[in-house]
């Protein structure tokens, strides 16, 4: 017995034993260190470190040779060891070990750019962190911080810094020096307010302060101009400030779980895309709030005390997903019918009288569809969607230059059209439409009078209509970066379109195309192609095909005819989302599809025929 408790006791994880000095620093090898000074990089991540290895500290001296013996035999060698062609240690990762503190001999390392001490149980950082003057990026999280010394807000060349999963309870005043600074994580903290001063971040982009304790925000707040996601979550927030509005690059707002009481009317966030404020205390939906959001793609009001919707929800064009359940709503508007690309519309839980219980247990498009059907009876001339006839002439269909000029949106979807009057495009430019939207009508091509806007669209969209081809004025779109021809009668795309080099995202799903057309190779600044649900039966993976699109990240080709994937697709490195379901395929099989895009691209690269 004695003896089996002695063998169990030898085989325990070593992690669960006191490190001592010595053991740290065999962490750190030669070769470690001589692999670090060709790369400029140390990764001693998950390693179970108590200590930081001391030779990490003067490490250049730790790795330079000795004596240099020329002889022809290791003459190569011993030269890749000169200090002449050693780098200087750029980036050090030290993340996911148990490092309670850093040596002051940390100043030693004055050439870091990046610095990654996630994950460990530091209590304080030495004064001497402020001498790495070159640091760009910091990450600290997941540590046990109360406070930072004054010494850090000397990094002025810092851009990146992650403070989340401390115990700071405030965060000192002097982080306004970091003016560089353009993401900053301060979330799952202690912290009840943010310091004054922080509006001279005037380059922060990304701030995320959700699970604190914050109840109010500083007066120059909103300075903070180029922010376009800011993250609030569960915090004891009591209002957000009435000059958001000068935020007008913000396009993602999370205030779930706070204190708010009522919505600002969010006049100048044009370009706000996905507003999250579910539980909260927010009663109504002020009347300009509609008309200030013209972009606004996710609406999520769950769980407030909301009575009512406004009529003028409508304006939301291009809503896709619209949250309102476990509200007081005893009715709903017919004009959410109008919303064109609300794909989700969730109501469970309110008192609702007007809609009877199966049909809000049916889904989105069943409540759409009975809205619809209730808004004809009510109102039959005034919707006029049953009508089998377009709708032109009627100039009453489309905005006024007053609504074009408030939202820079010409927007007109689900009227039948098959043609638009000229002076319609000319008063878009005259207003610099940025957005076109006419889906789900009736065009078979799309209106000439489209190129007025050539110098000031930015997204076009055509989605659900009857299009046949396109036509070739595509070379004067300087602006372009978003294309949905998405649910048309689409084989071909012209040469000409092979010009907007600008355009970001194309979705040419559920057409009739047997290939990628050759135009969009040439789309160099391409990052999303959606061409699902098409006949695609090939797929051109080289350098003259999809591997000419340098910066593409999802690619959506399910649901079509493609007989073999190309392994050389495993090449296109920047990819993160890629859908090849639903192709009859044999490889790769069902199972390495189902483990997501990372397997599948390793997959792919496995099989790739090697050139020896």
């Amino acid at each position: 017995m004695a003896s089996n408790r002695v063998r169990r006791l030898k085989n325990l994880n070593p992690v669960f034993h006191k490190r001592d000095k010595s053991e740290d620093n065999s962490e750190l090898t030669y070769e470690l260190m001589k692999q670090a000074l060709k790369s400029g990089f140390l990764n001693l991540s998950g390693r179970g470190l108590a200590t930081v290895p001391d030779k990490l500290w003067n490490i250049a001296e730790e790795v330079n040779p000795k004596e240099l013996e020329f002889n022809l035999d290791n003459m190569e060698k011993k030269e890749e060891e000169c200090w002449w062609n050693q780098k200087a240690l750029t980036n050090l990762d030290l993340s996911s070990n148990v490092l309670t503190s850093i040596s002051k001999r940390v100043s030693n390392l004055y050439d870091l750019t990046i610095l990654d001490l996630h994950d460990n149980a530091i209590i304080k950082l030495p004064p001497e962190i402020g001498t790495l003057e070159k640091l760009t990026k910091i990450n600290l999280s997941r540590n046990k911080l109360t406070t930072l010394p004054s010494e850090f807000f000397r990094l002025k060349e810092l851009k990146i810094l992650n403070l989340a999963n401390n115990l700071l309870n405030d965060i000192n005043p002097d982080v306004s020096d970091l003016y560089l600074l353009e993401v900053l994580d301060l979330s799952y903290n202690k912290l009840t307010t943010l310091p004054g001063g922080i509006g001279f971040l005037v380059r922060l982009t990304e701030l995320n302060c959700s699970f604190n304790n914050i109840k109010e925000l500083p007066d120059d707040f909103c300075n903070m101009r180029s922010l376009y996601k800011l993250d609030f979550m569960n915090n004891n927030l009591e209002y957000l400030p009435e000059d958001i509005g000068l935020m007008r690059k913000l396009k993602f707002l999370y205030a779930q779980h706070n204190d708010i009481k009522e919505l600002p009317n969010f006049q100048g966030c044009d370009a706000l895309e996905e507003l999250h404020i579910s539980n909260n205390f927010i009663k109504e939906i002020p009347s300009e709030f509609c008309e200030n959001l013209p972009h606004l793609k996710i609406l999520d009001l769950r769980d407030n005390k909301i009575s009512e919707l406004p009529e003028d929800i409508s304006i939301l064009q291009n809503l896709i997903r619209l949250d309102v359940s476990n509200n007081t709503l005893t009715t709903i508007p017919n004009s959410l019918s109008t919303l064109a690309h609300l794909i989700s519309l969730q109501l469970n839980g309110n008192p609702i009288r007007t809609i009877r219980r199966d049909i809000i247990n049916s889904g989105t498009q069943r409540i759409l569809k009975f809205l619809r059907e209730r808004a004809i009876q009510e109102d039959t001339a005034k919707m006029d969607i049953k009508s089998n006839f377009p709708i032109f002439g009627n100039i009453d269909v489309f905005p006024d230059k007053f609504k074009i000029r408030k939202n820079h949106c010409l927007t007109v979807t689900m009227k039948n059209l098959t043609e638009v009057p000229e002076e319609v495009f000319i008063d878009g430019k005259d207003e610099a439409v940025n957005m076109v939207d006419f889906s789900k009508n009736k065009f078979i091509n799309i209106p000439q009078g489209l190129i007025h806007l050539s110098n000031c669209a930015t997204e076009i969209i055509f989605s659900n209509n009857q299009l046949q081809t396109i036509p070739e004025f595509w070379p004067s779109f300087t602006r372009l970066s978003r294309i949905d021809f998405s649910s048309n009668y689409l084989c071909d795309l012209p040469k000409e379109f092979g010009s907007l080099k600008l355009l970001r995202e194309l979705n040419i799903s559920n057409n009739l195309f047997k290939f990628i057309p050759s135009p969009i190779y040439e789309l160099t600044g391409l990052e999303i192609l959606i061409a699902r649900g098409n006949k695609i039966e090939k797929i051109d993976a080289t350098s003259v095909g999809l591997g000419a699109l340098k910066r593409l990240a999802i690619l959506d080709l399910a649901n079509n005819n493609i007989e073999q994937i190309p392994p050389i697709l495993g090449n296109l490195k920047n990819i993160t989302s890629l859908d090849l379901n639903g192709n009859p395929f044999r490889q790769p099989r069902q199972q390495i599809l189902e483990k997501g895009t990372l397997t599948i691209m390793a997959y792919l690269r496995d099989r790739i025929p090697s050139t020896k």
